[in-house]
């Protein structure tokens, strides 16, 4: 596995550490948590802001491993992958929901998010103390305000309750906080988006050219607060507010997207992933929101993430051609067997060792895979296609092995067939059947392309009939993607679909790292379930 290294500071609950994946070993290394005001200038918000495009790109808690522990290897469709010793712990932790209190994934998936509030925290300090209100710093603070907002969604969604710290500091001991009522968390995610909302922009673009790809916009915005209104109106049961309310201000949200005029679906679904040379994929019409990977000619100007190269295929041995990457993130026996086959999206999500990748009509490039061979410690049967890596860009940017097999894969984190999804089942909980079928039918039209033969059109019968159609056609179209395990909480069904790998309720929270707690000095409970 690619060595991957990164120094965090900052808060006290956000250990820093040196990380280094193989053999998972973490070292202290602290920095000053010092900072004035002295010579600043606008521009130094710019900069601020950048820093957190980057850390998305390369902490890990975003970009790669721990992400993808929490988000897709915790649900029915997708695993660990690589070979059974390397990351064994993650097996029993995330696959079969052996949680625990102390190991590198979940503290850094820990770490890294308050290193990301506390970024946020400081630029949105900067700009109101400079009394900053030109338009180019309130879109760097628009910018601040959606970074701490999906971070706690995302700490939210993983451990529930968190300290809810949304200010600046730079004195350890003044970010010793004890978890915020859920409420508090959720209310603090709404104000940030009203503001992200109000200050980032339509679109970068000017004259009909993006100069700016992969900056937040006001969709961007919606979105995600679309999302997190889909989160709260579930089974889940948190937040203030009544399921109905929380699906209306949901439709809301992505009607306001739908309505902008941004963003349509790309026509042909392969296409959505191809991240070669001529960058066809990336930034896409679909694309709402994506982490920026670019990498040059023979690897100059490596702005790269591990995000491609840590799913590629593994397999074969060091010095095998199709040791890609690290082989994680794969698919499962279920899925596969789930799946009907005379849907599209099955070939373009799942490639198969042992054959041919469908060429480039499927997402392939025209080439066989070697067979699965179970004996060996790397093998798989199945990999994941969506980040299959292009081979002319292996030889163009000269990573050919799992060092660097994809750094240069785009992670799609918001795309619009998510909006038009949410809609349906916002519309279809709030008793609008017609509009659900509408939208339902725009993603499977999208996929069934000009075969008239398959994924017929569904037509509404009724609340329970749609609201079926609608979680299935979310498994198949987001399949791989780390969509599936909080769709499965916030449907109330994760007990159901996983209870036979071990998963319980109390599993939908992981417990909070027991470093955290330490370094609080106990100030920090753990949740009450573990």
């Amino acid at each position: 596995m690619k060595k991957l290294k990164k120094i965090t500071w900052g808060l006290i609950l956000a250990i820093p550490m040196l990380i280094t994946v193989t053999g998972c070993k973490k070292f202290l290394d602290r920095k000053p948590l010092s900072a004035t005001l002295d010579d600043l200038t606008q521009g130094t918000l710019e900069a601020q802001s950048l820093g957190m495009y980057n850390t998305l790109r390369s902490y890990a808690g975003f970009s790669t491993l721990p992400w993808l522990d929490f988000n897709s290897i915790r649900d029915d469709d997708a695993q660990k992958g690589s070979s059974t010793t390397d990351g064994a712990e993650i097996n029993a932790e995330f696959e079969t929901f052996q949680y625990t209190k102390d190991d590198w994934a979940t503290n850094t998936y820990w770490n890294d998010h308050y290193y990301m509030i506390g970024l946020a925290n400081k630029l949105i300090y900067y700009a109101d103390s400079l009394k900053l209100t030109d338009e180019a710093s309130l879109r760097n603070v628009g910018e601040a305000h959606f970074f701490r907002a999906y971070s706690y969604f995302e700490l939210a969604k993983a451990y529930g309750e968190v300290p809810k710290i949304d200010f600046y500091f730079t004195k350890a001991a003044d970010g010793i906080k004890p978890k915020a009522p859920i409420d508090s968390i959720y209310a603090l995610i709404d104000r940030d988006l009203t503001n992200a909302t109000q200050y980032l922009p339509l679109t970068w673009a000017v004259a009909g050219v993006n100069g700016y790809p992969g900056r937040l916009t006001k969709g961007a915005a919606y979105t995600l607060w679309a999302q997190t209104h889909m989160y709260r109106a579930g089974v889940a049961g948190i937040g203030i507010g009544t399921p109905n309310e929380h699906y209306q201000k949901a439709l809301d949200n992505c009607n306001a997207v739908i309505n902008s005029g941004q963003y349509t679906l790309v026509s042909k679904f392969p296409d959505l992933w191809k991240d070669g040379i001529d960058g066809k994929g990336k930034n896409s019409s679909e694309s709402i929101f994506e982490m920026q990977a670019n990498i040059g000619k023979d690897g100059t100007n490596n702005n790269g993430t591990a995000w491609g190269t840590s799913q590629n295929v593994r397999q074969g041995g060091a010095t095998n051609v199709w040791n890609l990457g690290w082989g994680w993130n794969t698919p499962t026996q279920k899925l596969v067997d789930e799946w009907d086959n005379s849907d599209p999206r099955k070939t373009y999500t799942i490639l198969y060792s042992g054959k041919y990748d469908g060429g480039p009509d499927s997402g392939g490039y025209g080439a066989t895979l070697p067979p699965y061979n179970p004996g060996s410690s790397l093998d798989q049967p199945y990999w994941n296609k969506k980040v299959y890596s292009d081979p002319e860009m292996r030889k163009f940017t000269g990573q050919i092995g799992p060092s660097g097999g994809a750094d240069w894969l785009n992670h799609r984190i918001f795309r619009y067939a998510d909006v038009i999804l949410m809609k349906a089942e916002a519309a279809n909980e709030l008793g609008d059947g017609s509009t659900a079928e509408t939208m339902l039918e725009m993603v499977r039209a999208r996929s069934r392309g000009t075969n008239a033969s398959i994924l017929p059109p569904i037509s509404f019968t009724s609340q329970s009939q749609m609201r079926t159609a609608i979680k299935n056609e979310r498994r198949w179209e987001f399949a791989m993607e780390g969509y599936r395990f909080h769709d499965l909480v916030r449907w109330g069904d994760a007990v159901g679909v996983l209870g036979s790998l071990g998963y319980t309720n109390r599993c939908r929270y992981y417990p909070i790292p027991q470093k955290a707690i330490d370094l609080s000095g106990n100030v920090l409970k753990q949740n009450p379930e573990w």
